[in-house]
C-alpha cells in the first residue's frame, strides 16, 4: 500500500493506524498547493479531489477520506483493537466520534490555515471550535481514550487534529483533558515513527 501525505496534514492519523497495525506501506509526500507528488505525478490523476490523504491498496484501488481509511485500516489488522467489532454498537460509537472529529474539529480548524479566510470566518470558526473542543474535553474527562481505555483510531484522528492547535496559535489552556492527551498519545511509538518519517521531529 502507499499512503499520500502531507506533513502534519489529517493524513498523519492514517500514518499513526498504520504504524499501529505493522502493516506494510510506503509513504509520498504530496504538494498540495502544485498538485504533485514528490515523484512529479499529477497527484489529481491519482486522487481527483486533489487533497489528502489517499491509500493506494495492494490491488490499486485508491481510498479517500480519513474517517473511512482509518476504519479500514483498523479492520485489516482487527489484532491490534483499534476498533471493535464490526456492527456493533460500539462500533457505530466509534464511527460517531470519526464523525465528529471530522467535521465538528477538522473543519472548524480549516479557516486558521487560510489567509483569504477573514476575520469574521475565523471568529464564527473559533466560536464553534471552542463549544466543540468543551465537549471532546468533558467526554476525556472519565476516559484515557476517545472510546475507553484503549487506543483507537479516533485517538490516532484527534491527535493529529489536537497538534494544529499548537501550529495556528490556538490555545488548548482551557482544556485540560485534551492537553494531557495529546502529551500522552505523543509519546507512543507510532507517532514516534511517523512524526520522523513525515520530518515533523
Amino acid at each position: 500500500m502507499k499512503l499520500y501525505l502531507k506533513p502534519g496534514s489529517c493524513a498523519m492519523a492514517v500514518h499513526i493506524a498504520l504504524e499501529e497495525a505493522e502493516l506494510t506501506y510506503e509513504i509520498e509526500k504530496v504538494d498540495l498547493a502544485a498538485k504533485k507528488t514528490e515523484r512529479g505525478e499529477d497527484y489529481r490523476a491519482i486522487s481527483p479531489n486533489g487533497y489528502v490523504p489517499a491509500l493506494v491498496l495492494d490491488d490499486g484501488e485508491v481510498m479517500t477520506e480519513a474517517a473511512a481509511i482509518l476504519l479500514y485500516v483498523a479492520n485489516l489488522a482487527p489484532e491490534a483493537e483499534m476498533a471493535p467489532s464490526p456492527g456493533s454498537k460500539a462500533y457505530f460509537e466509534l464511527l460517531s466520534q470519526l464523525v465528529f472529529i471530522s467535521t465538528e474539529l477538522h473543519k472548524n480548524f480549516s479557516p486558521f490555515f487560510k489567509p483569504n479566510s477573514g476575520e469574521t470566518w475565523r471568529g464564527i470558526a473559533q466560536k464553534n471550535l471552542e463549544t466543540r473542543l468543551s465537549l471532546m474535553n468533558e467526554r476525556l474527562t472519565s476516559r484515557e481514550y476517545v472510546m475507553g481505555e484503549r487506543f483507537s483510531v479516533a485517538d490516532a484522528y484527534l491527535f493529529t487534529v489536537l497538534s494544529w492547535a499548537q501550529v495556528v496559535d490556538v490555545s488548548l489552556d482551557a482544556w485540560p483533558h485534551l492537553q494531557r492527551f495529546v502529551a500522552r498519545i505523543a509519546e507512543r511509538d507510532s507517532v514516534q515513527r511517523a512524526m520522523q518519517a513525515e520530518g515533523l521531529k
